[in-house]
């Protein structure tokens, strides 16, 4: 459509196209909102998601409760993520009372710090008792009770995907039963030693794994829990 001037022209200026096809400016986009990371000034929850694992570890007379509640930060988006928040051991046993309530509020505070709390299965795991260790049922040493507490606390936080589990893939289970079974039958002994263990009697302590599992065939030992080879 033409538009006859009639007046003196004193400026000028450019329309966008946007505005000249809406007639109205479009509202600026809004960035995508941070995420919400983990930290202390995170008011806690009424609910928590909880998991409770029960550990009957020979040095103590009662079995001992580990309960490890998770909170839940950025529900319903991408950002979604499961991250421990407190730990709590309950027992009948009273003999470890002041240090395991102790142990109990320092790691609820540095899960509750953020940041990467993998560590704490480090150095948790590395604590040992002056008396002497144990073995838990399957076969596995524990160094002492704080180390057991550890494995713990490694289980949960893998069960939640904080830390990357080395399960064995179905092939390397069937080539350790297929070594297992030649062991066994070349040995012509299938039963276990006094301690629980899910391997053969004579096998040696892993490693890798600290499990008594390490059996030697055809001049290579091989663990049968985890699978470390020394040849490779």
């Amino acid at each position: 459509m033409t538009v006859k001037i009639s007046n003196k022209i004193v400026g000028y200026r450019v329309k966008k196209a946007d505005t000249e096809t809406t007639g109205e400016h479009q509202a600026p986009v809004k960035a995508d909102t941070k995420p919400v990371e983990m930290n202390e000034n995170i008011e806690r929850p009424d609910f928590l998601l909880g998991t409770t694992y029960k550990i009957k570890p020979p040095v103590a007379e009662h079995a001992m409760y580990i309960t490890i509640n998770d909170i839940l930060l950025n529900e319903d988006t991408d950002h979604e993520s499961r991250q421990p928040y407190e730990v709590f051991i309950n027992s009948k046993s009273m003999e470890h009372f002041q240090w395991v309530i102790a142990l109990t509020r320092v790691i609820s505070a540095v899960f509750r710090k953020g940041g990467d709390v993998t560590f704490l299965v480090e150095e948790l795991r590395s604590v040992y008792d002056p008396n002497g260790g144990y073995f838990k049922k399957g076969g596995v040493f524990m160094p002492s009770l704080v180390a057991e507490i550890g494995a713990v606390i490694e289980k949960h936080l893998k069960a939640i995907g904080l830390l990357e589990s080395d399960e064995l893939s179905e092939t390397t289970k069937r080539i350790l039963a297929e070594k297992r079974a030649e062991f066994e039958a070349s040995q012509n002994k299938a039963t276990n030693d006094d301690s629980g263990s899910d391997y053969p009697a004579n096998a040696t302590m892993c490693g890798k794994c600290s499990t008594k599992a390490v059996i030697v065939m055809d001049g290579c030992a091989t663990c049968l829990s985890c699978g470390d080879s020394k040849c490779g």
